[in-house]
């Protein structure tokens, strides 16, 4: 499977980071892998469920990949980040 187009915005890969990098982020990321990747349909599944689900399949997949990229890549300059602060 081909890696999913990703933002150009490199904060936003580090945003993604942070928010699963707790206990909580961590917990909800399981969550959605087994609503999703871990789920299999039946032999009688219409094709509107299987398209629904390799839609959310391909979401988490997305997030997994953001999660990994701001993980690997240096923390973006402040000058980079466009994120509002709160």
């Amino acid at each position: 499977m081909a890696e999913p187009a990703l933002p150009l915005n490199p904060g936003l890969a580090h945003a993604f980071a942070r928010c699963f990098a707790g206990g909580d982020g961590q917990q909800v990321l399981g969550h959605l892998r087994a609503l999703t990747l871990e789920r299999a349909l039946g032999p009688d599944a219409p094709d509107s469920l299987l398209r629904h689900l390799e839609g959310q399949r391909q979401l988490v997949l997305t997030i997994q990949a953001l999660i990994a990229r701001g993980r690997a890549g240096p923390a973006p300059r402040p000058a980079d980040a466009s994120l509002p602060s709160f």
